[in-house]
């Protein structure tokens, strides 16, 4: 039954870029260079500290970005435009924001976050009002309503592996429609596993993505120390996509593991919750909660916690970066100029 629903979903989301493609006149477009960052795998591919990096890349560039997200996952999901951040400081707040452009709101400076379900309005806002000179599209590859001049498609070779759609695999579609990408990005990969990726793909341009886990800073108010150790006793606490991979992250960079909590994705964090961490926590004698930057941001509304709670940053660096940096700034170029 699976096998049947993946090849229907395949069927479907395969029209619906096919009559997108066939009618450039249902998109529509903004007045500055659209930039889409997505993946063909649902969930958990490490979109959004990828648009972090690359958002951090055109403030070096000398560009005033705009990240253009719709929110998923709202608590409180209001009409219109909000602005999250302007490219100074926060200005919204998490029910109407969402859990991942918080998220970004809080770590990109210079940089303007905007939510809606109507991206485009929410670009015209940002290039109106904000002084947006590009726009990031947040989760942009299947987003066909908006016109963009550049795709970056992240994989990881594990989604080539068994390349099942919805339901019964994490593909939204088939690998053909990677050729609609501008460069496809490698998740930690070797040469030869990303060359393979390239190929498979049918993708020339191909840039290396390396994951790094950050130190682990604790959550205040609490008045022990401000990072908790690499060595520390922790109960691993994960409502994202893809738990397993943070566990293996916060093993690999040398926490003591000694117990974990999976949530589902977006979950919205209420006292019993956070009440039934602290009491695990404390029947495995853990010295801390050992969290996401995305499933702390859900929790801060039941700070303080006992043991204490800690999040774990992840970032995605592109390289080689000078070439990176290099392929952005001909993309805009090249759309500022068939603009013109």
């Amino acid at each position: 039954m699976l096998r049947l629903l993946s090849r229907l979903y395949d069927e479907a989301a395969w029209r619906r870029r096919q009559w997108y493609a066939r009618r450039p006149d249902a998109r529509r477009r903004l007045s500055r260079p659209v930039i889409s960052v997505g993946a063909l795998a649902a969930g958990g591919s490490g979109k959004t500290p990828l648009t972090a990096h690359v958002a951090r890349t055109l403030v070096a560039m000398g560009e005033r970005p705009a990240v253009l997200s719709r929110g998923f996952g709202r608590a409180d999901p209001v009409d219109g435009v909000v602005v999250v951040r302007n490219t100074e400081r926060v200005v919204g707040d998490l029910a109407t924001a969402g859990d991942e452009p918080w998220m970004l709101a809080q770590a990109l400076d210079g940089v303007a976050v905007v939510v809606a379900a109507d991206r485009y309005l929410a670009g015209r806002l940002a290039e109106t009002h904000l002084g947006a000179t590009v726009h990031l599209l947040d989760d942009g590859f299947q987003h066909f309503q908006l016109e963009r001049g550049t795709d970056l498609l992240l994989v990881s070779p594990a989604d080539l592996d068994d390349p099942v759609l919805l339901p019964g695999g994490r593909l939204r579609e088939r690998l053909a429609t990677a050729r609609y990408a501008d460069a496809v990005l490698v998740v930690d990969g070797s040469d030869d596993r990303r060359a393979w990726v390239a190929e498979r793909l049918g993708l020339s341009r191909c840039f290396d993505v390396r994951r790094h886990v950050g130190a682990a800073a604790v959550a205040l108010p609490h008045p022990g120390p401000a990072e908790l150790g690499p060595s520390a006793r922790v109960l691993a606490v994960a409502g994202i996509a893809r738990p397993e991979q943070f566990f293996d992250d916060v093993r690999d960079a040398g926490f003591d593991v000694v117990r974990t909590l999976v949530f589902r994705d977006h979950h919205r964090y209420s006292s019993r919750d956070a009440a039934r961490m602290q009491a695990e926590a404390r029947t495995a004698r853990a010295q801390a909660i050992l969290t996401t930057e995305k499933d702390g941001v859900r929790l801060q509304a039941w700070l303080p916690f006992e043991p204490p709670l800690a999040t774990v940053p992840l970032t995605l660096h592109v390289e080689p970066a000078d070439e990176f940096q290099a392929f952005l700034a001909d993309r805009l170029a090249a759309e500022r100029s068939s603009a013109a």
